[in-house]
């Protein structure tokens, strides 16, 4: 969505601060500039879809601070050792440190699958011990900590606003999640910033001997490092919000009185039969997983589907919901695009007397514009954006026009509408990390593959049935015809007549009620048995009478 900068500007973004708990108008620290970091993965087995979401909500973030032309500095960390690394490493008998660089690796091919862009920097705590190290030697010198046989403690009781962002209660908290219970602390809630070495496990030198750093103070020292103590956003999932960023929020500001961060944002759960989804409970689908089955860039859609802060509830019905969704979309858009190539010269040099673009074409570009920015700009709103009313109407704009863009032998207003609300639409889906960076024709058949994989077919499976079909058609054989359509519309495969040709696409796989499945059954029967043209005749006029058809809007060509 290409703007005039001076458009951008008035754009005021809102976000929400899970500070101050409102939503608040963002304004960066240095104008034109943000800082940002979002807490990553503990890298010690493969991503599951609930940090395909984080990565996913914060890279839209990043793309939209871009759009609206700040200067944005992204980072986002690998912990790359840790109790769950070592406990995982020791299971496998693999070294901890090939462990978790081989899962850091799988987890950046999962971005590039999920098409997130590769933010500014991605550091990990093993590249940045000085770091650490130095930042505890800071707050132990400010008095906010000390040592144990070894060990560094944060003391929170030297924390005057502990509990300020999760709202906890000094007396109500416990040792964090990854910290256990260990009787030499000044106060049960004290947490780790440095670990004794223990035997077998990775550790390096420190001033309190060797050791590893707890899990809180890796982001406040890379933090500091990359963006200084004062930076814009940090970001991460919902259950970090305690122990880990209110223990970041406590070490930083001992650390340093000059540390502020202007707004804490946190992403909801992934669940699954409404419990969060978690690799503790075992009720978890690796990104692996799902894109085997499904196109990466629907699964992208389905993530954003919800407002961020909203728990989304993973099922396969809305996966296949938006994978019909990504087809419509990039089926219109290779539509138009095939139905403009003989114009493109033309379009790309403009001339000395432009074609001047529809007013409904104008008026339906005013919209979507409108109702993006209304979205967005409210607290990252992308919930319904690429199945809102607005954005399918550009596409209907789109479609409508495509049969009497074919007949145009010269330019026309219509050719620079089409080709203009093509932009726009592109122009969205860019921002929200949809438009794929291969050809639409490319994306359709690996959608169809994929679709393909669900049914259990094979691309010559359905090439071999849909001659069937019609060889039964030729022959009047109408109850076969119709339950090969019906079977395959219940594997997700969609046919489409064509004139005299048949296609077909994936579609949401399509229920057969028991009056269908009567019906066919009556219907087969019939060809089998009797074979009489009056009884097709007489079955034909009978559903036209019922309604009882064996396809279903869903495999209809939307709109």
């Amino acid at each position: 969505m290409e703007e005039p900068a001076e458009k951008k500007k008035k754009t005021q973004f809102r976000l929400y601060n899970a500070m101050s708990k409102t939503v608040e108008d963002f304004k960066p620290i240095v104008p034109g500039k943000v800082g940002m970091y979002v807490c990553g993965v503990t890298a010690y087995d493969l991503s599951h879809i609930g940090h395909a979401r984080a990565a996913v909500v914060f890279d839209v973030l990043f793309r939209y601070l871009q759009h609206l032309g700040y200067e944005v500095t992204y980072v986002r960390n690998f912990t790359d050792i840790d109790d769950k690394i070592i406990k995982r490493a020791n299971d496998l008998g693999e070294d901890p440190l090939s462990l978790s660089n081989r899962f850091c690796e799988e987890y950046i091919d999962d971005m590039n699958n999920l098409a997130c862009l590769p933010p500014t920097h991605q550091p990990r705590v093993t590249e940045h011990m000085e770091n650490i190290k130095n930042m505890i030697t800071q707050i132990m010198e400010n008095g906010s900590a000390y040592a144990v046989e070894g060990d560094v403690n944060f003391a929170v009781d030297k924390s005057p606003n502990y509990g300020q962002l999760s709202g906890r209660k000094l007396e109500d908290n416990r040792a964090g999640e990854r910290i256990a219970v260990d009787l030499r602390k000044r106060n049960p809630a004290d947490f780790a910033l440095w670990k004794a070495a223990k035997e077998g496990e990775p550790s390096w030198d420190s001033p309190w001997g060797p050791g590893r750093p707890g899990w809180h103070i890796e982001c406040s020292a890379m933090s500091a490092h990359y963006l200084s103590f004062k930076f814009d956003i940090h970001g991460g999932g919902s259950d970090l919000i305690f122990p880990h960023h209110e223990n970041e929020l406590a070490q930083s500001s001992a650390a340093s009185s000059d540390s502020k961060v202007n707004f804490w944002v946190h992403n909801g759960h992934v669940t699954n039969n409404q419990l969060k989804m978690s690799k503790s409970l075992g009720n978890f689908f690796t990104i692996r997983q799902v894109i085997e089955k499904y196109h990466p860039l629907p699964v992208r859609m389905f993530l954003l589907s919800n407002h961020y802060r909203t728990p989304l509830n993973y099922t396969v019905a809305q996966i296949e919901q938006a994978s019909e969704t990504a087809w419509f979309i990039y089926q219109t858009l290779q539509d138009c695009e095939v139905a403009l190539s003989p114009f493109q010269e033309r379009l790309a040099k403009g001339g000395k007397k432009p074609v001047q673009i529809a007013g409904e074409a104008q008026t339906c570009i005013t919209k979507l514009q409108e109702e993006f920015n209304d979205k967005l700009s409210d607290d990252l709103n992308t919930s319904q954006l690429v199945t809102g009313r607005k954005f399918n109407e550009a596409l209907k704009y789109m479609t409508l026009n495509l049969k009497p863009l074919k007949k145009q032998k010269q330019m026309s207003p219509l050719v620079p509408s089409i080709a203009a609300v093509g932009r726009e639409v592109e122009s969205i889906l860019r921002i929200l990390g949809l438009l794929p960076t291969c050809s639409y024709d490319e994306v359709l058949q690996q959608l169809r593959d994929r679709a393909l994989v669900r049914a259990g077919l094979k691309a010559e499976d359905v090439v071999r049935l849909i001659e069937e079909r019609t060889t039964a058609r030729k022959n009047e054989k109408f109850g076969i015809s119709d339950k090969i359509r019906a079977d395959l519309a219940a594997k997700g495969i969609a046919l489409m007549d064509e004139g005299r040709e048949t296609v077909w696409k994936p579609c949401v796989p399509v229920l057969q009620g028991k009056w269908v499945r009567f019906v066919g059954w009556i219907r087969a029967s019939v060809d089998s048995l009797i074979g009489f043209k009056w009884i097709y005749r007489f079955i034909g006029w009978f559903r036209r009478v019922t309604g009882l058809v064996y396809h279903s809007t869903s495999m209809k060509k939307q709109p």
